[in-house]
């Protein structure tokens, strides 16, 4: 007799989280077959978004736009910053932790019918919320890519436009140790006769191959759209239509330009089915929200959230903090996953730290804090250790978020990131609204 099933949100997870020896197992039988069971399918067209950085912001742009533009969209992004049901948005909504717990029930008989079938967490969440979104009346369904692509349980939709955002080396134990093996494995989202959107302006080799090889309708960025602008506005052209005056995306950071136009190649590929107006694009574009990238909290001290957490993603936030202006003292809260590459992450973002607060994380995969620490000594070895930098090591993220409050000044501005635990880290109670001591002095 089998136990009773979970009846809530916490319990399902807890649930799936003992299914499988593995966090992570590529390949799609497992997951095809239950999939199958559940006759899972989406009526409505389907944008998917694969490579290394950029999905989040990518997914949070056309989102917008298209609720600007009166559709009903619906969006699955992974991972989460602070609450599990952040990865499920209905009609720009987060759904509800009980909204999902039918889909849990469902995807929980399918497996266990007949020969049972084990799913890892990944795999099992994601036919939930797949199931959730396809029976939730939307007009568009936008799907952000774990890991890969290829095999990753979210390739099981076919898509009828692809978007492959910037490709660099992250997952590596999974997907290969160069650009060209990943993007050939992020290139396994494209299909035969459907738009592929790549908006990396240097992508891989193996990833215009591979279109050509499918016989995929390649976009690529420099080649089939581009963008132009100043400091005061941008503009965007493609095949048959172009945008002139767009302010700039709400989502601060250079390269949200390229994340944008990739957004806006895919909109105009798909426009005979998802007509847009001009100033859907404007509104869209002014009004995105997406927390942890790049997001700059007002306050003494300024703080900045980012989930930079790769030698790709970290150079981006350092030319952006770079960009920011002077500030007296920069304090850095780092938590990191220990299989990052992590040297070239703290090498890169070094020369503008004055005070590093490292911390442990929830999770076995994390390096710990004290790891952390000791990476950054051999590096400053390495380096000669030009300048004093202070270092200290705490239990969690908000506990070395307040550390770095307590010790800063109200003109210094605090960083916090490295991994999404780290930034979910100093969000689970809010957005921190920073006051330093130093002004009631």
């Amino acid at each position: 007799m089998r136990n009773p099933l979970p009846t809530t949100l916490d319990a399902w997870l807890t649930h799936c989280e003992q299914l499988h020896p593995k966090n992570i197992e590529m390949g799609l039988d497992r997951v095809r077959e239950v999939a199958r069971r559940m006759d899972l399918r989406f009526d409505v067209p389907v944008i998917t978004v694969a490579g290394t950085n950029g999905k989040g912001s990518t997914c949070a742009m056309l989102e917008a736009i298209l609720l600007q533009a009166g559709y009903r969209p619906g969006v699955y992004t992974s991972p989460h910053l602070v609450h599990f049901q952040e990865r499920c948005r209905v009609h720009g909504e987060i759904v509800t932790p009980e909204a999902l717990l039918p889909h849990f029930e469902a995807v929980e008989l399918a497996r266990v019918r007949g020969d049972e079938v084990s799913l890892s967490y990944f795999e099992f969440t994601t036919l939930a919320i797949l199931r959730c979104l396809s029976m939730s009346g939307l007009d568009v369904a936008i799907l952000e890519v774990g890991l890969g692509g290829r095999l990753d349980a979210v390739n099981l939709i076919d898509t009828d436009c692809a978007i492959i955002t910037s490709i660099d080396l992250d997952h590596m134990e999974y997907l290969g140790n160069d650009r060209e093996t990943i993007g050939l494995e992020k290139a396994g989202i494209m299909r035969t006769g459907r738009p592929v959107v790549v908006s990396d302006p240097l992508p891989p080799q193996s990833v215009l191959d591979r279109a050509l090889e499918i016989g995929a309708d390649l976009w690529r960025f420099g080649t089939d759209f581009n963008f132009s602008g100043d400091k005061l506005q941008w503009g965007w052209a493609g095949r048959g239509r172009r945008y002139s005056g767009l302010a700039y995306p709400a989502l601060r950071g250079a390269n949200q330009l390229v994340n944008a136009s990739g957004v806006l190649a895919a909109l105009t590929a798909l426009r005979e089915r998802l007509p847009i107006t001009a100033q859907a694009v404007r509104n869209g574009l002014a009004m995105v929200e997406l927390p942890g990238r790049f997001q700059i909290v007002p306050g003494q001290p300024a703080l900045v959230l980012d989930v930079a957490h790769n030698p790709h993603s970290v150079a981006a936030l350092s030319a952006n903090l770079d960009a920011m202006g002077f500030y007296p003292c920069t304090h850095a809260v780092l938590g990191a996953m220990a299989d990052k590459d992590l040297g070239p992450m703290l090498a890169r973002i070094a020369p503008l730290v004055d005070r590093w607060y490292f911390t442990d994380l929830p999770t076995p995969r994390a390096e710990s804090a004290a790891g952390l620490q000791a990476k950054w000594h051999a590096l400053q070895m390495v380096a000669g250790g030009r300048r004093e930098v202070s270092t200290a090591t705490f239990p969690d993220p908000q506990q070395a978020l307040a550390a770095a409050v307590a010790a800063a000044d109200p003109a210094d501005r605090i960083v916090v990131f490295g991994s999404f635990f780290t930034v979910g880290g100093v969000l689970k109670d809010g957005i921190p609204r920073l006051h330093a001591k130093h002004l009631d002095a």
